[in-house]
């Protein structure tokens, strides 16, 4: 995680905007995915970032989510990322474990499209030789 983003997390918490427990989760969420070898800096993960501390506070302060109508191109875009979606809900069951927070499925798909993003991004970034060695 690069200092800019781990700048939005301190300022979230700093303010108010978010629980500690949830900035300590999802910064360990970052970090998982920069072990990953993700790039996660605040260009790439600042609007997963802000969009997952918001939504779990909100959950955490037992504020409901409403749950957004299907939508034909978010379904598509997630067909064409199942692991972005294997990822968001694994995301979701640690959230739920971790500090009881139940993401809605609407929730889980937009985390779905943040992740797969991120991914996008990081392939990227990578020079040729990397991406040859990832895809054999």
């Amino acid at each position: 995680m690069d200092d800019e983003l781990a700048r939005r997390i301190a300022l979230f918490r700093q303010d108010g905007r978010v629980r500690p427990e949830v900035a300590d989760f999802v910064s360990a969420e970052l970090g998982a995915l920069a072990a990953e070898g993700r790039t996660v800096t605040e260009a790439t993960a600042g609007l997963l970032t802000s969009h997952l501390m918001l939504a779990l506070t909100r959950l955490v302060d037992s504020v409901p989510i409403t749950g957004f109508p299907a939508d034909p191109a978010i379904a598509a875009e997630l067909a064409a990322h199942p692991e972005a979606v294997d990822r968001a809900r694994s995301l979701a069951g640690r959230a739920r474990r971790e500090l009881g927070a139940e993401l809605p499925e609407s929730e889980i798909g937009f985390l779905g499209l943040h992740l797969a993003a991120l991914a996008t991004a990081t392939a990227e970034e990578q020079p040729p030789a990397a991406k040859e060695q990832q895809e054999s």
